[in-house]
């Protein structure tokens, strides 16, 4: 990247997954960006107080801001996207090839984190931490389709390399995957039943640029 590059604004929570997934993947394009962390609720230093609604107007991180294009990007998915189409130049994060077959490969596993798993995973959260009344029922449900999600991940991950999709080196879907994986002890879920799961989460954990990621999200500006 060039020297005189404005760094990106990365806006954040420190308990959220979404964000993480940016932060790894600016780290790993090596793009300069700085991190403005957030809480929850309307207050002014909220997210769905009136400053950050004029960034986001759905009140979520991850939100992007490039100064160097005017872009604002919102969802996790469109901002990781708007990182590949503009940073990523060398393709080390996006699909592992060019046929039809590749391109499919690297959405359809994107499509089912964040259509998916990640859904049923912050409901398990949520059910288990913050709902206001006990509710067994749909605990169990969610926790049900989280394992059924690690089951799908888990016989992917069978191939025997590293990464979810074969390659020498992490792509965005382990991104995307990685920060909601890394919580399930949080959610109360275990792996033991997933061995390639737990196996393929120590290895992305233990990557230099992951580990970064996560620090600078933690030391983030507080607003």
């Amino acid at each position: 990247m060039t020297s005189n590059m404005k760094p990106l604004v990365l806006h954040a929570h420190g308990t959220g997954p979404n964000p993480y997934k940016i932060a790894c993947a600016l780290e790993l394009v090596s793009v300069p960006y700085e991190v403005k962390l957030w809480q929850f609720g309307d207050a002014p230093n909220g997210v769905k107080g009136s400053q950050f609604l004029k960034i986001n107007q759905n009140g979520r991180v991850p939100a992007l801001e490039d100064p160097n294009t005017g872009v604002v990007s919102w969802e996790s998915g469109a901002v990781m996207n708007y990182i590949l189409r503009n940073y990523d130049k060398q393709n080390k994060l996006g699909p592992r090839g060019n046929s039809e077959q590749d391109l499919v490969d690297f959405e359809k596993w994107t499509f089912f984190l964040v259509s998916t798993l990640g859904p049923f995973m912050g409901q398990v959260n949520w059910f288990k931490h913050y709902h206001s009344q006990k509710n067994e029922d749909a605990l169990k449900r969610y926790e049900e389709q989280a394992y059924r999600c690690f089951e799908v991940l888990e016989g992917q991950l069978k191939h025997g390399g590293q990464y979810i999709l074969p390659g020498s080196g992490p792509s965005a879907v382990d991104l995307h995957f990685y920060p909601w994986i890394y919580q399930h002890g949080f959610a109360g879920l275990g792996l033991d039943k997933y061995p390639s799961v737990g196996k393929w989460l120590q290895g992305i954990g233990e990557l230099k640029e992951v580990k970064a990621a996560y620090e600078k999200v933690s030391k983030g500006q507080e607003m």
